[in-house]
């Protein structure tokens, strides 16, 4: 089971951290992401991260600007997000991968029920 929060409404520029509290399965073994899907879009891959956090992986459209980080001694799997922009603005998910490409949703398990982001202008 996944747990995420940490979202909220905040003015373009600024910044929020997401959390993802995990529970039920051994976190520590596996990779984790970040997805997340604006109204009428499709769910688009943000962030990965591999077990160890020893690799990052980052959409083009937020690298440079936000940062995925795990703690397996909590469970938890953290997005930073800074200098948001409008266009940052959806309901953000963690998931559990489970093999193939990191930005290919159908690769992953576990989704969680997201949290809202909303960057206004």
């Amino acid at each position: 089971q996944l747990q995420a929060y940490g979202g909220g409404l905040v003015q373009a520029g600024g910044s929020l951290r997401l959390s993802c509290a995990a529970s039920g399965y051994t976190f520590r073994h596996y990779d984790m992401a970040w997805f997340r899907q604006a109204p009428g879009k499709e769910r688009e891959f943000v962030a990965a991260i591999t077990w160890n956090g020893d690799s990052r992986y980052y959409a083009d459209s937020v690298k440079g600007r936000f940062t995925i980080s795990r703690d397996n001694a909590k469970n938890t799997v953290y997005l930073q997000m800074n200098s948001l922009k409008p266009e940052d603005t959806a309901v953000y998910y963690c998931a559990v991968f489970t093999g193939g490409r990191y930005y290919d949703h159908n690769n992953y398990a576990s989704w969680g029920q997201g949290t809202q982001v909303t960057v206004s202008s």
